[in-house]
């Protein structure tokens, strides 16, 4: 039975802790800050990274691939973009979720939760080829001002994974694995606990980290982002992990799957 590690993180356009616009930063800082980001995953000895906030190719981030830049410097070679905001013309802009992996992405798909080309919020849905079998995989950035937005959000992800399920479950190790930047505590009637409750009604689910705040990552005061894993994941770990390479800290998961 392998132990396998999973890290979510909003890298927030690789701008760094402070609350400085990343069209403000040069793309030697930002590409500083990424190499710090790729230190960070190697450090951890991530398998499977689910980030937010990157961008494929944006004028206000140095107009550069950032996930191309990862995958560099960290030596996994495997990847996916799952971009949701698209705009052309002199100021481009790129950008959404992404999967960084240890094994290979056997399928991928992006789900824009609304047609806007900046701020738009979304997921990305990935199966995975992981030494244990094919595990699904979803990482999802919701809206940070709106509660019935959010719940809104999260049944379009209900709807989508119960479609999943009925077309694609039989090539699945595990049950899907949801992470990213949900915007809301886990304690309160808001998007988490809902999809909690609907992953509950099929398996019995951990939603982690069950201590911890994420956000801001300089004097954490919310949390924010997490990992909910089905039951399949064995002898599950959790940790925040203390940095300064965002706005956000980012959330680190161990677990085994036979």
């Amino acid at each position: 039975m392998a132990r396998m590690r999973l890290l979510t993180f909003n890298i927030a356009h690789a701008r760094g802790p402070m609350p400085v616009h990343q069209g403000l930063r040069t793309t030697a800082k930002l590409r500083s800050n990424l190499l710090k980001i790729a230190r960070l995953i190697q450090r951890l000895g991530a398998d499977i990274i689910a980030l937010q906030e990157i961008d494929e190719n944006s004028r206000w981030s140095g107009s550069f691939d950032h996930l191309a830049f990862l995958r560099e410097h960290t030596g996994l070679a495997h990847g996916a973009h799952g971009v949701h905001n698209r705009r052309g013309g002199r100021y481009h802009l790129n950008y959404g979720n992404a999967f960084l992996s240890r094994w290979p992405v056997h399928h991928e798909d992006t789900v824009s939760f609304g047609r806007g080309t900046v701020g738009e919020k979304g997921f990305q849905f990935v199966e995975i080829s992981t030494p244990a079998g094919r595990v699904p995989l979803v990482n999802i950035h919701l809206n940070h001002r709106s509660r019935p937005q959010r719940l809104k959000q999260i049944a379009h992800l209900m709807r989508y994974l119960d479609e999943q399920h009925a077309h694609r479950s039989a090539h699945w190790h595990t049950p899907p694995l949801v992470c990213g930047d949900f915007n809301n505590a886990s304690h309160k009637p808001d998007a988490t606990a809902t999809l909690l409750g609907y992953f509950e009604q099929a398996n019995n689910y951990t939603l982690l980290p069950k201590a911890g705040r994420t956000f801001p990552s300089a004097w954490p005061a919310f949390a924010l982002d997490y990992v909910f894993l089905p039951e399949e994941c064995r002898e599950p770990k959790a940790e925040v992990v203390r940095c300064l390479l965002s706005d956000h800290r980012p959330v680190l998961v161990e677990f085994s799957l036979g």
